[in-house]
């Protein structure tokens, strides 16, 4: 049987040098280790990277291409693109388990050994030097750029304890404490952040992603070291907290440029995997489609908002974060009433709030606005763009005299005779029902459109039409202290405030 056939079991005996060979092991580099098993997936039409969605067209094939070059990357994007997580998955590339000289520091493959140890010992046993197997999660090291990265840290440097306890001189190379980059030899290693590592750091990498060694001080060293680099980077960074140095970016090979999901679907998807709801949750609160699609129909607001910093972009964190407290305000609804089993409302994104203002970057205008309010209004332009897919377009006055009769009439009518709606937070849902059901005509239109929906699915929309209807200026809506209040339009514009007083004094001013 040849090597490359071997189970996981029958390899994890294999114990020495002699076996090994015997068994017909040969080198591999990690990065030829990457490609011949992307290449059996690909010939096997199974899939990579799973759970990454929205790139299948775009992103995972340019992943692909850079390893079957055999390059070193950088994935190049805005936060919440999944970079991180697709480096991760690289691990899923390499063979289950790989041997290597038991007791090494560096990785040291039997047939070429790398370090002074490695080389010792098959001097020192031969065949019977002792082997053991890395499997490869453990093959994957990952370091965020911070300011206070040294070189010490990734390359390494003369360890005086070390010296002093096996009594060497520093001349020694066994006196050497190696840093991340070379305990990281036959794995993947992954930079975030690159562009916040200092420059002087920075030009460490060059000999190793070029010519693949490294140099620790003075020691005429060289370690042909055998790595998968990937970095990542958010192009905001090269104008603001620190640049990648031009002759770094000359030596990754390839650059890989993410995005952000290019439809409101794949974006959901995203969001129901990734959101951390709980088994209590799931059984407590249920979350209608529409409710789904309003979570992420904020964060595309978010993105073409003049408030929002574009160049910062909104993190796909937003959309998760959301959906798991639009569940949370619901399930505490359901324990403050007692009941057994409740249903999302347009009320209960009062709780995504908290998720929207700490997740947008705002430009000086938004933070003239406030971010409380940036986000209260990013959830009515929501509302707005999906509201004409589920009902008719209110249209203005003008145009109804002409077309035919507003079918919104009925509902404006009832607010107009000086009739208000006060949506508590935590109604009941028998509460919750009585409120909007006071409402003549919303049922009944709920009705015509959307038939099939079940009863708390037209709860929601009734209250999701009056939201809208707000947004389109044919309602009033104004925060209570505990909820949202529905009235007129005209009759909210007659009850300003009081500023007689003020014109008072204008006109005294003028005489």
């Amino acid at each position: 049987m040849k090597y490359d056939q071997l189970t996981s079991d029958q390899l994890l005996k294999i114990k020495t040098l002699g076996e090994l060979k015997a068994a017909g092991y040969k080198s591999k580099s990690v990065k030829q280790e990457l490609r011949d098993n992307l290449i059996t997936k690909l010939k096997a039409k199974e899939p990579t990277f799973e759970g990454i969605w929205g790139y299948e067209d775009t992103v995972i094939p340019d992943i692909q291409r850079a390893i079957l070059s055999m390059h070193n990357m950088n994935l190049l994007g805005l936060r919440g693109q999944a970079k991180t997580r697709i480096a991760r998955q690289m691990t899923a590339l390499l063979d289950e388990y790989i041997p290597f000289i038991k007791g090494s520091e560096l990785n040291d493959d039997p047939l070429q050994p790398l370090s002074r140890f490695g080389h010792d010992q098959v001097s020192e046993h031969g065949d019977n030097t002792e082997i053991a197997w890395l499997h490869r999660s453990e093959r994957y090291a990952e370091k965020l750029a911070t300011p206070d990265v040294s070189i010490a840290d990734l390359i390494g440097d003369v360890d005086p304890i070390k010296a002093a306890s096996l009594k060497l001189p520093y001349s020694d190379e066994r006196v050497i404490h190696y840093g991340l980059v070379p305990r990281s030899h036959r794995s993947i290693f992954v930079i975030n952040e690159l562009p916040d590592l200092q420059a002087r750091i920075q030009v460490a990498l060059f000999n190793i992603l070029q010519e693949g060694d490294i140099q620790i001080r003075g020691f005429k060293l060289r370690l042909p070291l055998d790595i998968q680099f990937v970095f990542t980077a958010n192009p905001e960074d090269y104008t603001n907290r620190g640049s990648i140095v031009t002759p770094l970016k000359d030596r990754i090979d390839s650059q890989i440029i993410t995005h952000y999901p290019k439809t409101r679907e794949i974006s959901k998807q995203i969001t129901v995997q990734e959101a951390k709801i709980k088994e209590p949750q799931k059984e407590l609160v249920v979350v209608n489609e529409l409710a789904q699609d309003l979570i992420e129909q904020v964060a595309i607001e978010a993105r073409d908002s003049e408030y929002v910093d574009e160049k910062s972009g909104v993190s796909a964190r937003l959309t998760i974060s959301a959906y798991e407290n639009l569940v949370s305000a619901a399930e505490r609804r359901a324990l403050l009433n007692g009941e057994s089993q409740t249903y999302v409302r347009v009320s209960d994104f009062i709780g995504v709030i908290p998720a929207i203002t700490g997740k947008v970057e705002l430009v000086y205008e938004g933070e003239q606005e406030g971010a409380g309010i940036v986000a209260h209004n990013l959830v009515g332009k929501a509302v707005r763009t999906l509201f004409t897919d589920y009902f008719p377009k209110p249209d203005d006055k003008d145009k109804n005299k002409e077309q035919k009769e507003n079918p919104y009439k009925t509902i404006i009518e009832w607010f107009g005779e000086g009739f208000t709606l006060d949506l508590i937070n935590d109604l009941t849902n028998k509460q919750y029902e009585l409120a909007l059901n006071a409402v003549p005509g919303l049922a009944d239109l709920v009705e015509s459109n959307h038939n099939e929906a079940n009863q708390h699915e037209k709860l929601f929309l009734m209250e999701f039409m009056l939201h809208g209807l707000a947004e389109y200026s044919k309602l009033s809506k104004s925060p209570l202290d505990t909820g949202t209040r529905f009235k007129d339009l005209l009759s909210s514009m007659f009850s300003m405030p009081d500023f007689g007083e003020f014109e008072d004094e204008d006109e005294d001013d003028d005489q």
